[in-house]
C-alpha cells in the first residue's frame, strides 16, 4: 500500500508539471476518472449488492453462472453519468474459476491482445448500440462479424505501465448484403500487464463508448478480474521477491524471480462479469444470452489457460504447445531441409537432425520464421519465437492472421509479383521493407527469403518466409 501510495503521488506530481502528455487533449483528471468510473462500474457489478440494485434471478439449474438485474442503473440525461440509459435496467452474468499455474499477467495480456479468441463481435455491437437508442434489441437480428482487425490507441498510463487506459476500435464486417459494416469503440483499462507487476489483483476491464468520446459518456463495464491465491509475505506473488531497497534507489519496483518451480504451482481465481442493458419485455431473453455467452467465455478462458500454462521444465508456453504434437518436430526438419534443397546452404550453423533439438534450434533462432498454408488465401501454421513476437500474437491465435494482413497495399504487390518465381524455382528473395504485426504496428525488416516447404511426399506442405533483423518502427 505505502509503494502504490508513492507511486500515485509521483504520477500527480509529474502529470501537474506537465512532464505527461495525454492523446486526444484530455486533462490527467478527465482519464483518470475514466479509469475509476471503470473500475467502480465493474466492482458493482461482481459485488451485486441489494442495497445497489442488485436481485439475483432464477437459475437453469447449473450454477456456473450468476445471473443478476438492476432495474435502477437507469438515468436521463440530467442525472449521474454512471447510471445507463435503458428502458429495463442491466442484466450481469458472472462467473468465477480456479487457475492452476497460470502467470496472472500473461492471461490478461492474451485476453486483450487476442480478443477474436473469447469475444463474439455481436454481442459488443448490441451493447454499443444501447448506448445510442432506448431500444436494447437482441443480437443476432443485424448478422455481423468481426473482422480480425483490432486497433489499440493508447491514452493515458501511469509511469511503470502498471495501469493502462485505452481506447480499442473493433472492425466490423456485414453477413449480409445491403447492411453497413460498423466499427466498434471500447474503452479499455487494463492493471497489472507485466509479470513483475507487484499489484493484488489483475484485471482487463472495458465498455463500449460512443466513437465521439463525450466526457459524460455513460459506461457498461464488463471483463475480467485475476486475484492470486498464493501470495509471500512480502505480498509479492509467489515465486517472485519484491526488492524495495533497490526500487527506491532505481525509481522502480523490481521483482526478483526465486525458482521458476514455484510458478508452477501458482494458483488465482478469475472472476469474469459481462453487463447487458435489456427493455423489460426482453429481461428472461437477455439473462438467457448473456448466460450462454459468459459460458462461452468460461470455456474459451480454459482453453487459453491450458496453453500459457508454463511447463516445469522452464520452457516457454509457446514452445511447450508446439512440443506437445509431434508433427511439430516433423515440420521442423522439412522446413530446414527444404532451405537446404532450393537456396543450397544450411538454415542453421550447426544443423542436427534429431527432432527434438531441431525443433528446438528453430524455434529459438535469431531471426523470424513463419510458416503459412499453401492456400489460395494463405494463414499462419506455425511461427518461431521470434516470429510470435514479431507478429505481437501467440501460437494459439496465429490461424487469425492471414498473409496479406501483415503488408500493406505496397508490400501485397510487391510479394505476389515475386508468386511466379517462388512457385517456379522454390524461392524468392525479398528486399528490405515494413510490415504489419497483429496488433497493427509498423515493423522495418532489412531482407526475406521465402520458399516452398516440401515434405515427405514431395508435396508443397506450406510457405516458409525468415525476415531477417526485423524491429518495431
Amino acid at each position: 500500500m505505502t509503494t502504490a501510495a508513492l507511486r500515485h503521488i509521483r504520477q500527480i506530481a509529474q502529470e501537474t508539471s506537465g512532464e505527461v502528455v495525454y492523446a486526444l487533449g484530455r486533462q490527467p483528471a478527465v482519464l483518470r476518472t475514466f479509469s475509476q468510473r471503470l473500475s467502480r462500474g465493474f466492482n458493482d457489478a461482481i459485488s451485486g449488492f441489494n442495497d445497489d440494485g442488485w436481485s439475483v434471478m432464477a437459475g437453469d439449474g447449473i450454477e456456473d453462472v450468476i445471473i443478476a438485474c438492476n432495474s435502477k442503473k437507469i438515468r436521463s440525461n440530467n442525472t449521474a453519468p454512471n447510471a445507463f440509459i435503458a428502458p429495463g435496467g442491466v442484466i450481469c452474468a458472472k462467473a468465477s474459476m480456479l487457475l492452476q499455474s497460470v502467470p496472472p499477467a500473461v492471461l490478461v495480456r492474451f485476453l486483450r491482445e487476442h480478443r477474436s479468441e473469447w469475444a463474439d463481435y455481436n454481442f459488443d455491437a448490441y451493447s454499443a448500440s444501447a448506448l445510442k437508442s432506448s431500444s436494447c434489441s437482441l443480437p443476432g437480428l443485424r448478422p455481423m462479424r468481426f473482422s480480425g482487425s483490432q486497433i489499440i490507441m493508447p491514452l493515458a498510463h501511469t509511469v511503470e505501465n502498471e495501469e493502462i487506459l485505452e481506447v480499442v476500435r473493433l472492425e466490423g464486417q456485414a453477413l449480409d448484403e445491403g447492411l453497413l459494416s460498423r466499427d466498434i469503440h471500447l474503452l479499455q483499462f487494463c492493471t497489472g500487464l507485466d509479470e513483475k507487476s507487484m499489484g493484488s489483483c489483475f484485471q482487463l476491464v472495458f465498455a463500449p463508448i460512443d466513437e465521439l468520446f463525450p466526457d459524460d459518456a455513460p459506461l457498461i463495464s464488463s471483463g475480467f478480474r485475476v486475484i492470486p491465491l498464493d501470495m509471500k509475505t512480502d505480498g509479492a506473488p509467489a515465486g517472485r521477491t519484491l526488492d524495495l531497497a533497490s526500487s527506491l534507489e532505481a525509481g522502480s519496483t523490481t521483482l526478483q524471480a526465486s525458482g521458476g518451480a514455484d510458478d508452477c504451482n501458482l494458483r488465482s481465481v478469475l472472476t469474469i462479469a459481462f453487463q447487458f442493458p435489456y427493455e423489460m419485455h426482453l429481461q428472461d431473453s437477455v439473462a438467457t444470452m448473456a448466460r450462454q455467452y459468459v459460458r462461452s467465455i468460461v470455456s474459451a478462458v480454459q482453453r487459453v489457460s491450458m496453453a500459457i500454462s508454463p511447463s516445469r521444465s522452464g520452457l516457454n508456453a509457446e514452445h511447450k504447445i508446439i512440443s506437445g504434437f509431434p508433427e511439430a518436430a516433423t515440420l521442423a526438419r522439412w522446413i530446414c531441409q527444404s532451405y537446404r534443397f532450393h537456396l543450397g546452404v544450411e538454415l542453421f550453423r550447426q544443423a542436427d537432425e534429431a527432432g527434438e533439438s531441431l525443433l528446438r534450434m528453430l524455434w529459438d533462432h535469431e531471426d523470424a520464421i513463419l510458416c503459412c498454408s499453401f492456400k489460395e488465401k494463405p494463414v499462419f501454421t506455425f511461427a518461431n519465437e521470434m516470429g510470435i513476437n514479431m507478429l505481437e500474437t501467440s501460437f494459439v491465435a496465429l490461424q487469425d492472421l492471414s498473409l496479406d494482413k501483415i503488408f500493406d497495399e505496397a508490400g501485397r504487390k510487391a510479394l505476389y509479383s515475386e508468386i511466379p518465381k517462388l512457385m517456379e524455382q522454390g524461392f524468392v528473395y525479398l528486399p528490405g521493407g515494413v510490415c504489419l504485426s497483429g496488433m497493427g504496428r509498423h515493423v522495418s525488416f532489412e531482407n526475406a527469403v521465402a520458399w516452398k516447404v516440401v515434405g515427405e511426399d514431395n508435396n508443397v506442405h506450406c510457405l516458409a518466409f525468415c525476415f531477417v533483423n526485423w524491429s518495431f518502427v
